[in-house]
């Protein structure tokens, strides 16, 4: 009757046979599944010769499984195949070639067949009267050498007669343009190498060798040059290096090694160009965030980061304070930044509003603590930790010292009081050219007693002095400038100046612009080039560039050798005094030579001219020497 959805299956029964044939059953008309035997399935196989041993089944049978021996065309050498398969075809000779030759007796019974292994019979003898219609070369037929008197051939071991001309065969070396011949006369078996010489180039082509090389030797023989190819890989990253190369393409052998984008495993591939391919290892556990409410399920990629939780961190923190960041991967929280109120490190303040993080805080003022020294405060900002580590105070001492003060200065006047008196009963002998020897001038008692004790300045002094003599550091340097202002100028510079003084005053004028174009322009560094000139000149140029801070190189050779000088801002100066008001100053500080004393003798004597100047005492005041 009418009903709703699909039809019943068929319940009529039908007789169906099972897959072999063999047998019959009687199943139901709907039922679709195939029915089986147990009996053996008994076809005949694909070979023709055997039948299947299956149990009743489905489809076609499979191929027959044993194996035949078959001979080779030859019959030198068996093998093992399938039975049905094609390779079983017999010919009657044989079923398959061995590549060898052939060997067997041809039908004059005294050669052999030198043919590879082959189906057919063998050829006919190749020396048989009636096969060999030429002579060797195959120029002349053997008829018109007959006529000529050669002996005729009865059998095939007899030598085929030769026409005496050159062989001219074409020999297998050479090229399709120039083909090398045979140059030996007309003869039997197979030609000589060829005598011709031949250029031989290397694998990749960069090297050649040239000589007689014969055709046989040419093909055993691997030249190979010992360039190195310079060309990229096909990664891009590394060289070919191989030698005498030959490869096209230059594929990179190398593995890649690089870290893929998990940043855990590297790149097992070929080195290649481009980015690496994502990591192909995954992992089949459920990755959570720390407090495990955000879950990643399985398959999880490698290097996929934890997932991200809206919920407020559950790790232990230091403090105590509300936590208000969300939970995170990272084994660190964020710093704390509940604003609190802490004492700054000198503990001068209760400083508010300072995050929980912060531990270490200055107030700016002064620290104000007392020093070891009992007399000083320490005078730098709020810090953290003692104000003198390892150190002493270095801060002035504040006690009066009266008493060595004047003792100090007493002592200073008697010295340079007595010292004064001694030079001047001396400077009779001092103008008149001679030398006079302070120190004997005072005497050893009078030395004693002047002496004074040692300070601390004088300890300072000494504790240098030990310093330098450690260090080998010459007393009369002064790498800082400390001890003069002026510059300093060698006494080889001024003579050469007071030979020459319009050159140094027109050097010194162009040094100076060009200080000071360069302090005041926008450039950091200004050079300037002199003309070719001699050597002194270039040495005065040198010397001066020193005094002024600038650097002076000499180019070319002679006679052309010239002298280039760059000022740069900031190091460059321009000195006080130039070295030509020096030498002005030092012309003017010179005293005049004394005039000498003539004394004029009465006419009545008769000596009217000039007698020999006289030698005065000089008037000395005493009491007019400054203290």
């Amino acid at each position: 009757l009418c009903h709703p959805g699909p039809c019943p299956s068929c319940p009529a029964f039908v007789t169906k046979t099972c897959e072999c044939g063999q047998t019959s059953h009687s199943v139901r008309c709907g039922q679709s599944t195939k029915i089986h035997c147990s009996n053996v399935c008994g076809n005949t196989l694909n070979c023709g010769k055997h039948s299947c041993t299956q149990v009743c089944h489905a489809g076609k049978c499979s191929p027959c499984q044993l194996t035949v021996q078959q001979v080779c065309y030859c019959g030198s050498n068996f093998k093992e195949v399938l039975c049905g398969s094609k390779e079983e075809f017999s010919d009657g000779f044989g079923s398959f070639s061995c590549q060898n030759i052939c060997g067997k007796k041809l039908n004059c019974g005294r050669h052999n067949c030198k043919q590879v292994c082959h189906p057919q019979p063998c050829q006919l003898c190749p020396r048989l009267p009636q096969v060999v219609y030429r002579c060797p070369c195959g120029q002349t037929p053997l008829s018109k050498l007959l006529e000529l008197g050669c002996v005729e051939r009865k059998i095939c071991t007899d030598p085929i007669p030769s026409c005496g001309k050159t062989c001219g065969k074409p020999l297998s070396c050479g090229s399709y343009e120039f083909i090398h011949t045979c140059e030996s006369l007309c003869h039997e078996g197979d030609c000589r190498p060829c005598s011709h010489t031949s250029n031989i180039y290397c694998r990749c082509g960069f090297k050649k060798k040239w000589g007689a090389f014969f055709l046989f030797f040419i093909a055993a023989i691997t030249f190979m040059c010992d360039k190195r190819c310079n060309k990229k890989r096909s990664c891009g990253r590394h060289k070919c290096n191989e030698v005498c190369c030959v490869d096209t393409e230059h594929k990179c052998s190398l593995v890649c090694g690089r870290k893929l984008n998990c940043g855990l495993h590297r790149c097992e591939e070929p080195c290649h160009r481009g980015s690496c391919q994502t990591c192909w290892q995954t992992s089949f556990d459920e990755l959570t965030c720390y407090c495990g409410e955000s879950v990643i399920y399985p398959p999880v990629p490698c290097g996929t980061q934890p997932p991200e939780c809206k919920k407020t961190c559950t790790r232990p923190h230091d403090c105590d304070h509300p936590v208000y960041h969300s939970c995170h991967s990272e084994e660190k929280c964020p710093p704390c930044t509940y604003l609190t109120q802490k004492w700054c490190m000198g503990k001068h303040e209760l400083r508010s509003n300072i995050p929980c993080h912060l531990t270490d805080i200055s107030c700016g003022l002064r620290c104000n603590q007392m020093l070891k020294c009992g007399m000083h405060k320490c005078k730098r900002i709020c810090h953290k930790g003692e104000c003198l580590i390892d150190e002493e105070c270095k801060q002035p001492c504040v006690i009066p010292r009266l008493f060595m003060c004047c003792l100090k200065q007493n002592l200073t006047l008697f010295f340079f009081r007595i010292a004064a008196i001694s030079i001047a009963t001396k400077l009779t002998d001092l103008q008149l050219g001679d030398s006079v020897e302070i120190s004997r001038l005072i005497t050893k008692k009078e030395m004693k007693q002047a002496r004074l004790q040692c300070d601390e300045e004088c300890l300072a002094l000494q504790r240098n002095r030990r310093l330098a003599e450690a260090l080998e550091i010459d007393d009369n340097s002064d790498p800082f400038n400390i001890r003069s202002s002026g510059p300093k100028y060698s006494d080889l510079l001024k003579e050469d100046a007071r030979k020459d003084l319009k050159f140094v005053s027109d050097i010194e004028k162009e040094m100076r612009m060009l200080v000071e174009a360069v302090n005041k322009g926008k450039h950091t560094k200004k050079s300037h080039c002199y003309p070719p000139m001699n050597r002194d000149h270039r040495r005065i140029i040198h010397e001066l560039a020193q005094v002024y801070g600038i650097e002076s190189v000499s180019y070319d050779n002679e006679p052309k050798r010239n002298v280039v000088i760059t000022a740069v801002k900031g190091k460059s100066i321009c000195p006080s005094n130039t070295l030509t008001s020096v030498l002005d100053k030092e012309m003017q500080s010179r005293p005049a030579p004394p005039l000498p004393h003539y004394k004029q003798t009465d006419k009545s004597s008769g000596n009217s001219g000039l007698s020999k100047p006289l030698k005065e005492e000089p008037v000395i005041d005493y009491f007019d020497v400054q203290d």
